[in-house]
């Protein structure tokens, strides 16, 4: 679509999420095309929490970003794409969408975001959201949406057919692998893509399963089950590990949720791990963090005992055994990275690795032979 689309052409243009049915985002609309994100960071393209949408995407879908917009860094380069300071300053790289790329504080949009996407609509891009705030329930958009005839596409907003499990998981002819941590935002997606890509490379018939806005931005499709209704969650990772397997995975590798062990996000955990039913689990931990989001009221238990803890919770239909750890070392030099690693090989008896700073090869290798 040309960035100057006249007013009133086409059809009405706003719709649902982008992982509703699990067909590729906007597949819906019939309106499947190369996406070119110009991903929306605005004072966040440079910080790893909250603006982990946007580096998660420039680091695992590369060829769909075109261009940051983040006024606070215009002229300025990440991970070697460039920042724009304005819509108009972004056309030149000719984006076809506006991706949301950040977290806010109880994920709704600030009062400059706002304008930003007005900004996009008004080019012609298409807008993909996954805040908690969907776009689709705000009129005065959907209206500018229909007026410029593009998209609005909320990552979170869940299909409305979801219900409980079946038992259908139970049956899924694949080998089932979820991630689980110690913690929020330690990794659990990247442990998840870095897994499916070295199994991959393997010639395992591998499928990345998206269960975050982050992931379904990455991937095209999924579901964002911290969205959905709590008796819904593990209906809804049933759903997804039946579409992972009919999308040619053998071997299915979930995304991780939240943490068993977080006062706050423990329940979507506990239903993506029922729902999922994966056969094995690997463990994520952030190597010398001691408390759950570093608050000292919740500290983290030893390692051995966080792999019990997940190994009795599992599922009764299907036990599920913690294969390995994922340990992320980001914030030690490489030196006492492998001395960590070392330790906590030594306290659980189970293959440690870090997938991002050394490869995934040990983790594949232990979920192979489990």
């Amino acid at each position: 679509m040309s960035n100057t689309a006249p007013e009133g052409s086409g059809p009405p243009a706003a719709t649902g999420g982008g992982g509703a049915g699990l067909r590729p985002a906007g597949a819906a609309a019939g309106r499947e095309r190369e996406r070119r994100y110009l991903v929306l960071a605005e004072g966040k393209s440079g910080d790893p929490h909250y603006g982990k949408t946007a580096r998660g995407v420039m680091r695992y879908a590369p060829e769909k970003v075109v261009a940051l917009l983040d006024t606070e860094r215009a002229g300025e380069t990440e991970q070697g794409f460039p920042i724009v300071g304005t819509v108009n300053d972004a056309l030149c790289f000719n984006p076809t969408t506006a991706l949301v790329g950040v977290a806010t504080a109880g994920g709704r949009f600030p009062p400059a975001f706002r304008e930003q996407i007005r900004s996009c609509i008004a080019k012609g891009l298409d807008v993909e959201n996954g805040l908690h705030e969907f776009l689709t329930a705000d009129p005065e958009l959907v209206e500018q949406a229909r007026k410029y005839n593009v998209e609005l596409r909320d990552l979170r907003k869940p299909p409305p057919d979801l219900n409980v499990p079946t038992g259908e998981n139970l049956e899924v002819p694949a080998r089932i692998v979820l991630t689980v941590g110690t913690d929020c935002a330690i990794g659990k997606m990247t442990v998840a893509i870095e897994l499916d890509r070295e199994a991959r490379r393997r010639g395992i018939a591998s499928e990345f399963v998206p269960t975050g806005q982050t992931g379904i931005a990455i991937a095209g499709w999924g579901i964002s089950v911290d969205a959905v209704v709590a008796d819904f969650i593990a209906g809804a990772s049933e759903r997804l590990v039946v579409e992972g397997h009919r999308r040619g995975g053998e071997l299915l590798i979930v995304e991780g949720q939240g943490s068993l062990l977080h006062p706050q996000y423990s329940g979507v955990t506990l239903g993506l791990y029922h729902g999922s039913a994966p056969h094995a689990l690997v463990l994520c931990h952030l190597a010398g963090q001691r408390h759950v989001a570093d608050d000292e009221r919740y500290p983290i238990p030893p390692l051995r005992e966080v792999v019990e803890l997940h190994e009795r919770t599992a599922l009764i239909a299907r036990p599920a055994r913690v294969a390995c750890i994922a340990l992320n070392t980001r914030e030690l030099g490489e030196g006492e990275a492998r001395v960590a690693m070392e330790a906590a090989e030594d306290e659980t008896g189970l293959p440690v690795g870090d997938p991002v700073r050394f490869g995934a090869g040990r983790l594949v290798d232990a979920l192979s032979s489990e």
